[in-house]
């Protein structure tokens, strides 16, 4: 058993997140902790709000409102969403708790006390109608290195290369169009060319362990190649008070130094609410720890060289040496797990334009294991994906509900309709002993596929499995088995696909728990067969320090009843009633109606 650390992007509290969002960071890190759990692994699976930054004031100011109201709803939507779609953090949690203060500052006195924090005067955009910074990702203009003319002033999305909004050729303000003007000010950088050294030796022990997906391993090493010093600071007034510079109100951390650290202040305030103040190190301190970090692509520069940058500085392993503070020496990513972009009916989803589909919209009109399949069998695993409405409605109906649900639903309605309950099995043919083999088999095939993060290639063998159920039925016949002659058959055959319905059903577990759970109810189960997160209402842990937080909504959940990864023998005796159909077929008009409220996005 291994201490697995499964650490989720944080998704931005400037308003609600579409479809796109949870098919990059959310239903793939699920998938995964689920089943790690399944396989014995002691998980901790952690996330919540990332709340600061000026796009949160900018979009505050537009609504008239401050920005912690903003983040307060934002947060409150994005919790329900999450916790709805079925997500099974241990904590989700959010950056403006006084414990992530905390956690934070701590990082940056130890890490400027490393010598990794230099101080410089540089260059801060200014926009010149309101007087107000604009932060880099609110400027745009040319790239000058492959010339794209939507770079952005921290990256180009085009050519991946980082750059300062100065860099950039003709920069306009995103906001208004204007440009900025340019103002001398001092700021605190991350010395990324000291730390270059240990960031190389590290993204190459990754390299050689075959693990990490082509894309992301390559983007990270290339991106050592042009690395200099990142600002860690900004003139901001929403945001952690920069240590030191208590003086100076104006002056914030920002964001890109402080939402990775929320990983670690999330597992620090789990274990604080659990009573087990120190737990967290089990996952922070044991260089054992299985670390894996999910998110979409435009997030691999945080992860795979920000965040693993401040971790060595953290622990003095740098160019400049050092001492790790009392957080002791910190784990670095085992994997950096980057899903590419899903688009929808062939466009980029833009909230803006109203070419989106929010996650509690979606929710409000199917069911959550619907999208969750279409996510893990056609998402952007390793390549871009795109979402249409004609092909969630054809998955739906021909592989969940006519593949999965009828297999579940024919085999409970003719055990009901003659036994009432599973009946005992007598001797097995050999066409009984094969499909138990096969379904059995795929426990080693799909877990191994979901450990290696090839869900789509886990979930197609899952229902792969399923498919030769359907054929077992399909060839032994036993709704013709009529005579009394033939009951002790019929009961074998039925317990046979009783037992296959309950492996494929736990195989399926960690793609649609919600569906494992009405599965296990339909057979005579008792309680949840997975558990499933919940809503807890909770105080700041630490009032005084943070953003002056009243009650807030976390994720959280006790797992500690998840199954086995394994075969469960049927219990014959248990009672079957007739079901009811655990999927709901959607009518084709839904492909139409769909589309048209697309067309007008305030229907």
């Amino acid at each position: 058993m291994s201490h697995v650390l499964s650490a989720v992007a944080w998704p931005y509290a400037n308003g609600p997140r579409h479809i796109g969002h949870v098919a990059g960071f959310g239903v793939p890190s699920d998938v995964f902790s689920r089943y790690m759990r399944m396989a014995g692994h002691d998980v901790l699976m952690v996330s919540g709000t990332d709340e600061h930054g000026t796009p949160i004031l900018v979009a505050a100011d537009a609504e008239g409102v401050s920005a912690r109201d903003l983040a307060d709803r934002n947060n409150a939507v994005i919790v329900q969403d999450l916790h709805d779609l079925g997500l099974s953090y241990d904590l989700f949690t959010r950056t403006t708790t006084g414990n992530h203060y905390l956690t934070v500052q701590e990082m940056f006195r130890t890490v400027h006390r490393n010598g990794y924090l230099v101080e410089q005067t540089t260059q801060s955009a200014i926009s010149p109608s309101t007087g107000r910074t604009l932060p880099d990702r609110y400027i745009e203009g040319t790239c000058p290195i492959c010339g794209y003319t939507e770079a952005r002033g921290d990256q180009c999305d085009n050519c991946g290369n980082q750059l300062d909004a100065t860099d950039l050729v003709a920069p306009r303000s995103k906001i208004n169009g204007e440009t900025p003007s340019f103002v001398d000010t001092q700021h605190y950088f991350l010395d990324l060319p000291a730390l270059a050294g240990a960031l190389g030796e590290w993204l190459d022990e990754r390299e050689a362990t075959g693990l990490w997906r082509p894309n992301v391993i390559r983007f990270s090493q290339n991106i050592l190649k042009e690395i200099r010093p990142r600002a860690m600071t900004r003139d901001i007034d929403w945001g952690i008070p920069v240590p030191g510079w208590e003086d100076q109100p104006t002056k914030r951390l920002y964001v890109w130094f402080d939402a990775v650290i929320g990983y670690l202040s999330a597992s620090i305030e789990w274990a604080r609410r659990q009573g087990t103040p120190e737990a967290w190190r089990d996952w922070w301190n044991d260089p054992q720890t299985l670390a894996y970090y999910f998110m979409g692509k435009d997030n691999i520069v945080f992860h795979s060289q920000i965040w693993p940058a401040e971790l060595l500085a953290y622990d003095g392993r740098g160019d400049r040496g050092g001492e790790p503070g009392t957080y002791g020496d910190l784990v670095l990513p085992t994997e950096v797990v980057s899903s590419e972009f899903m688009t929808m009916e062939s466009k980029q989803f833009s909230t803006s334009r109203g070419h989106v589909i929010l996650v509690g919209d979606m929710l409000t009109r199917y069911q959550p294991d619907a999208l969750r399949y279409f996510i893990c069998a056609a998402g952007p695993e390793t390549s871009d994906s795109d979402f249409t409405w004609a092909e969630f409605v054809q998955r739906t109906n021909s592989e969940l509900v006519a593949g999965w649900g009828n297999l579940v639903n024919r085999t409970a309605t003719m055990i009901a309709k003659s036994f009432g309950e599973v009946p005992p099995r007598g001797p097995l043919q050999q066409v009984d002993e094969d499909v138990l083999a096969t379904v059995r088999a795929g426990f080693d095939a799909v877990g191994g596929l979901i450990s290696r993060h090839r869900q789509r290639a886990a979930i197609a063998e899952a229902m792969r499995c399923v498919g030769e159920v359907n054929k077992y039925l399909t060839v032994t016949e036993p709704y013709k088995m009529k005579d009394e002659a033939q009951r002790e058959r019929l009961g074998t055959v039925l317990n046979v696909a009783a037992q296959c319905v309950l492996d494929c059903n736990l195989l399926l577990a960690p793609f649609l728990p919600h569906a494992a759970n009405r599965v296990w109810a339909v057979y005579g189960g008792e309680g949840e067969l997975v558990p499933m997160p919940r809503i807890e209402q909770v105080e700041d842990l630490d009032p005084g320090a943070g953003a002056g937080l009243g009650p807030y909504p976390v994720i959280t959940g006790d797992y500690r009843g998840t199954p086995r990864w394994e075969s469960r023998p049927v219990v014959a005796g248990t009672p079957v009633a007739k079901p009811t159909p655990v999927f709901t077929k959607l009518d084709p008009s839904v492909v139409e109606q769909e589309r048209e409220r697309l067309a007008t996005p305030e229907g």
